[in-house]
């Protein structure tokens, strides 16, 4: 203690010398920022530069102090003797933090605290470097107060990069009102097992929709301009392959070709760089043996000579410690360090391994002027942000933070989201004036509604489809019970659940899964748990909880299957994480729906589709498999195709793209045109239904000869339109070279000349327009 005493009392002594010195060059906000950038570097000292590649975990960084916010004793020592250049997580709220709705910070405490770590840190250090704050951020910032909006793979069910653009937005000023500068997310994984635990961060199955999504979502946290008052650094996650893996297991394995690699998984990360991305994180898998984390091909070839990118790169959190514990190809956490900041990864997330790298530079394992490159990285983009010369943010305004316009741009995205599977008779919309039953797991369960990577919420923030019910028809016309629990056996009332749906004209059962950590739970000092042992949990999703199966778990289907012995209609719900089996709903419900994880205001945008408030147009973003002996299922394969099992068919229950409307459209008028160096697709949509209506026109085309095997169809555009009934809307697409373009035999990316066939509709089945594109 009296040594860290010490320390803190020379680096303030050291501090108010500095300040009494003139502006040293690197203060100086008229010069360019290489200069100040070259300067500050030159005056740095080996553990300085180092401390500025570690980012730690710093929710246990503060203490609150009534109203206050103070730096804790655990800052200030690692700050003393680590010279820490970035923080994560400061502000987060879960289980695993420990920090909880009276334990954590508020939007406002959270403020004061980051104004409090800044200021300890550029008063307290020699050279009075501001620090970067990193938080989660894939679905809205994951802090106490903020709003959460749909995960991933619901906001790639909108169809509309607009909508997340927007979202985006809100997420990047709800993180910076509060003092932090780095958003993690978008998620960009390709996901193609549906068994993997972190489908519903991702943005589905294919390239080219999560490619336009992650652009959107880059450019509403700011699109790489920094020096915009509420721009955050953008994240993207996880380079590469990680969606992917053997099993669906997380971490495992990726068996991915170059070809694929360079076709469908780096196209969506190449997109969001060029919308202005400037940080990537490594995965925790490995291609071909590499591990992602030590590969210099991913980083320094790839990412940075071949595309320009000049952001930089950080571990996913201890994946650098993976390096050497998980996949074996280092003898120790030093020798795995070395290898990470060679391969092109300029921050240690979790902090442990680049801490070894001091030592490795004295024993002359690793180049001080290596370490310098990744150290400008980081420096460059605090400059550009502006932090040393606005390092603190206005307390008061942080008070916007999950205001009720943010809010309401969460609810137009739920809206967006849900998507009709099936309407047997038209059975929705629902009237008014019916009696409903509400069944199921997810019918009231708020933190179902949300997905993985969500803070504690108070009671009455999040809408569950119970509460959208009856605020939409009244409580006295609603009946709720519960049913069962997604996994958990005890403590069931099936019978109860009957009886209801024999009062009710509709039954509306709510099933699926859940990625909610549990926020009800004490924990120990520790961090163990105190739960009653006959307990389960609801969560089936979310970070490493990986499926064998697809099916519902727990008591659901006999709840389902009694449900339907009533006679009654009845409606299926499905609040997922991950494209779950519906087979025998498809079968035996009269409607079906899924609503993935839709965010906070998910209950109330249920409620608006089923009493026809809203007319649904939601599309999938990921094939819905019929068996899981049918993985994959993604419906961008390369020819063959496939043929059909003993047992069943290979085609999915339900296709990519697909989703049905309360009206219908016809699609006419195919035109395609020579325009400049590109092609013009022209053709008319017309709602012939009796509902306006939104339609997501979906174009995909076909290579029929080709010097490599392509895939039978793949997405090369789409558009989300509204059009009122009996309306006519032109749509035009434009498709350039890098639509039309192949990864060939020489692994370069060509427009070999040809016919490419080209297909309009709806849907990935449902393709009534056919053309054909001729290149010369």
């Amino acid at each position: 203690m009296k040594r860290l005493i010490m320390t803190a009392a020379i680096v303030c002594m050291a501090g108010i010398q500095m300040m009494a010195q003139p502006k040293l060059p690197y203060r100086n906000a008229s010069l360019p920022i290489e200069e100040r950038v070259s300067d500050l570097l030159s005056r740095m000292t080996l553990e300085e530069k180092v401390g500025q590649l570690r980012c730690t975990l710093a929710w246990n960084y503060y203490d609150i102090k009534g109203n206050k916010v103070v730096p804790s004793s655990t800052f200030m020592k690692d700050i003393a003797e680590g010279n820490i250049g970035m923080l994560w997580a400061t502000y987060r709220a879960c289980p695993w933090t420990r920090k909880s709705l009276a334990t954590g910070l508020t939007p406002t405490l959270a403020a004061k605290a980051g104004n409090a770590l800044q200021r300890y840190v550029i008063e307290h250090t020699r050279l009075g470097i501001p620090l970067f704050l990193a938080e989660e951020a894939p679905h809205g910032h994951m802090a106490i107060g903020t709003t959460v909006f749909p995960t991933g793979l619901g906001m790639a069910a909108t169809w509309s990069t607009a909508t997340a653009e927007a979202a985006a937005r809100v997420t990047a000023k709800e993180v910076r009102l509060q003092g932090a500068h780095i958003s993690y997310g978008p998620v960009l994984d390709i996901s193609r097992d549906p068994r993997w635990s972190r489908v519903e961060e991702s943005y589905g199955e294919d390239p080219v929709l999560t490619g336009e999504m992650g652009a959107a979502i880059v450019r509403g946290l700011g699109g790489g301009k920094l020096s915009a008052p509420y721009a955050t650094l953008a994240t993207l996650k996880h380079f590469i392959a990680y969606g992917t893996t053997e099993g669906g297991q997380n971490g495992n394995p990726s068996i991915v070709g170059e070809r694929d690699l360079l076709q469908t998984f780096f196209p969506p990360f190449k997109k969001a760089v060029d919308a202005g991305a400037l940080s990537v994180m490594t995965s925790y898998n490995s291609l071909d043996g590499i591990p992602s984390t030590a590969s210099g091909e991913l980083y320094n070839d790839i990412l940075r000579r071949r595309w320009g990118f000049r952001g930089f790169v950080v571990s996913d959190l201890y994946s650098i410690d993976g390096i050497w514990e998980t996949h074996h190809v280092a003898r120790d956490l030093q020798e795995a360090g070395v290898m990470a900041l060679r391969a092109g990864v300029d921050e240690d997330l979790g902090g442990k391994a680049y801490a070894q790298l001091i030592a490795a530079v004295k024993d002359g394992k690793l180049s001080e002027k290596e370490i310098d490159q990744a150290c400008g990285r980081i420096l460059r983009l605090k400059f550009e942000m502006g932090l040393f010369e606005h390092p603190y943010v206005d307390v008061k305004a942080a008070a916007e933070v999950g205001c009720a316009d943010n809010a309401a741009v969460a609810l137009d995205a739920a809206r967006k989201l849900v998507t009709l599977l099936k309407n047997k008779d038209n059975t929705l919309p629902l009237r008014r004036d019916m009696r409903v039953a509400v069944v199921g797991p997810n019918a009231d369960n708020a933190y179902n509604m949300l997905g993985d990577y969500t803070s504690p919420q108070p009671d009455g923030k999040v809408k569950t489809v119970l509460a959208g019910i009856k605020a939409k028809i009244g409580e006295g016309q609603v009946e709720y019970v519960k049913g069962c629990a997604v996994r958990d056996t005890n403590n069931c009332n099936i019978e109860a659940a009957v009886e209801a749906a024999r009062r009710a004209d509709v039954v509306v059962a709510v099933v699926g899964g859940s990625s909610a950590r549990d926020f009800k739970t004490s924990y120990k000092a520790t961090g163990a748990a105190e739960a009653d042992v006959k307990s389960v949990s609801d969560m089936d999703c979310g970070e490493g909880y990986d499926r064998a199966t697809l099916s519902l778990l727990g008591r659901q289907m006999e709840l389902l299957q009694s449900l339907r012995k009533t006679g009654k209609p009845m409606v299926v719900i499905y609040i997922e994480g991950r494209p779950m089996d519906k087979s025998w709903a498809a079968a035996n419900a009269d409607a079906l729906l899924t609503a993935y994880y839709p965010g906070q205001e998910g209950g109330t945008a249920v409620a608006d589709v089923l009493f026809g408030d809203y007319n649904p147009a939601g599309r999938l973003p990921i094939s819905v498999a019929a068996n899981v002996g049918q993985l994959p299922v993604y419906y961008n394969k390369r020819a063959p195709k496939p043929h059909n099992y003993v047992e069943m068919s290979a085609a999915p229950l339900y296709a990519f793209g697909y989703g049905l409307s309360y009206t219908q459209f016809a699609y006419s008028n195919l035109a395609i045109a020579k325009k400049g160096d590109a092609y013009s697709v022209t053709f008319d949509v017309k709602n012939v239904g009796e509902r306006d209506g939104e339609e997501v026109a979906q174009l995909y085309i076909h290579d029929q000869v080709a010097s490599v095997s392509q895939p039978l169809l793949q997405l090369k555009k789409f558009d989300r339109l509204s059009i009122a009934k009996g309306e006519t809307r032109k749509v035009e697409f434009i498709l350039t070279a890098e639509d039309l373009a192949i990864i060939d035999r020489n692994m370069k990316s060509v427009v070999e000349p040809g016919d490419f066939d080209i297909m309009v509709g709806g849907s990935s089945d449902n393709l009534p327009l056919r053309g054909v594109l001729t290149v010369e």
